[in-house]
Formats: structure tokens, sequence, C-alpha cells
């Protein structure tokens, strides 16, 4: 095969009709521990890359938000249910689904499955903030790219 065969770009998942974005995920021997069961932390990597994704598939990244705005996200609150463990060469599903946009904040929820098997849900408030380490209410664009999304959910 030619060198340019090589040169696809990474999957950034996809949305679906109801607004969730989806994620495929490997678990690999690095993320898993002694037992060969993904090691708990890497959760929050998985979901970390999963909502990045989102945003690149909404036309927002991070590296634009701080060149352009100066501005960026950070997590305020993580709440996390470990339900069932991940292993060693899963094909997992990371879902994201935006809850509410409204000022600097957006509500989240992610899940991370094996097949329709549940492992491990999430639920985040995340704010944008600026260089100086304020709270920022959300540029129009980028509101408008989540909220174009938003799903509101009542129970998790």
């Amino acid at each position: 095969m030619a060198e340019a065969d090589f040169q696809e770009a990474p999957s950034v998942g996809r949305v679906d009709d109801g607004g969730v974005h989806h994620l495929p995920v490997r678990v690999y021997y690095e993320d898993t521990d002694a037992a060969g069961i993904v090691y708990y932390a890497n959760y929050l990597k998985f979901i970390e890359r999963a909502r990045t994704d989102m945003m690149r598939l909404l036309g927002v990244t991070h590296s634009r938000m701080a060149d352009q705005d100066g501005l960026s996200f950070i997590v305020r609150s993580c709440a996390v249910k470990y339900r069932r463990p991940a292993r060693l060469d899963d094909a997992l599903d990371v879902r994201t689904r935006v809850m509410r946009v409204r000022g600097p904040v957006l509500d989240v929820l992610q899940d991370i499955y094996r097949d329709d098997e549940l492992l491990v849900s999430t639920e985040l408030r995340i704010a944008c903030m600026d260089g100086a380490g304020r709270v920022q209410t959300l540029p129009p664009p980028i509101r408008t790219a989540f909220a174009g999304i938003a799903q509101p959910v009542t129970t998790h």
C-alpha cells in the first residue's frame, strides 16, 4: 500500500438523530490494571476524548477557542457511577449528550457502553473561562453549536 493510504484522519465519531455523540473506543493493554480491567481513571480519559471529538464535529476546537477567543473549558463537577468493568480488547461506545447550555455552563451526560450494556455513567458540569480563570459566557457561535444538539434529560 502507498503511504498516502495510511494518512486517513482518525474517527471523531458521529452524532445520531437524537443529538447523542458516539465515539468508538478500543480498550488497550495500557488502559488496564494487572487484572486486565480498565483502570477507573482511564474512563475519564475516554469521556474527555469523546467530548473533544464531539466539539470537533460541531466545528468547535479547544485550540481555536484559545487562539481566537482566549477561552477554554474546565470541568466544574463530575459524578461517576461505575456499574460494570470493561476489559482488555473490549470495543466501547462513549455516548455524549449535552443536556443544557446556559450562560457559561454546559451540563453533559456521558455513558460508556459495551454493546447494549451500560458500564459507566457520568454527569458533568463544564464551564467556559478566560485566561485569567474567570468564568465567561459562551461566545454566540459556540453556544449555538451546542444548543443545536442539546437534549434535556430528566433522569440518568
